[in-house]
């Protein structure tokens, strides 16, 4: 009977897996339509996330900003490589904690921007947001806090 239950839990394990969906699936569901099939951003109101992204992963702080910006939105305007983009990123809280870390895992290893990780970047796992959504911060609080980290 304990070899049965076995198997019948790692059935179970292996369909949980072939229902979850992968980062790309849901970055495309979720994202793509502001900030482009390929992380190219639209001019002028959604930034690029090739070749930004990265850098704002290279604190902790930039680590947990990353995390809010997906569950809270940011609202004002953002000056990335010389370019002003001023649209409204709404919040993606709706979604669950391991679809966000999807989310981000890919937009941070896609489009080469993987090589502009810093060392021992760690993926985040869903245990990075779940103490997060007590903030219940503003898209404006977002933009506050990524002014004070310099990341404007």
């Amino acid at each position: 009977m304990k070899p049965f239950r076995n198997l019948l839990a790692a059935l179970t394990l292996l369909a949980g897996g072939a229902l979850a969906q992968s980062g790309a699936a849901l970055y495309q569901q979720n994202c793509a339509f502001c900030h482009g099939e390929r992380g190219q951003g639209r001019p002028g109101a959604f930034p690029p996330l090739v070749e930004h992204a990265p850098t704002l992963v290279q604190s902790n702080e930039g680590r947990t900003y990353i995390a809010q910006l997906v569950l809270y939105g940011i609202q004002g305007e953002l000056v990335i490589k010389g370019q002003r983009y001023n649209g409204v990123m709404a919040p993606f809280g709706q979604l669950k904690d391991e679809e966000l870390a999807a989310i981000l895992n890919y937009v941070l290893t896609a489009w080469g921007n993987d090589k502009l990780l810093p060392q021992g970047f760690r993926p985040f796992t869903a245990a990075d947001f779940a103490p997060l959504r007590t903030a219940r911060l503003t898209p404006a609080q977002v933009m506050a806090q990524r002014i004070r980290l310099g990341l404007r």
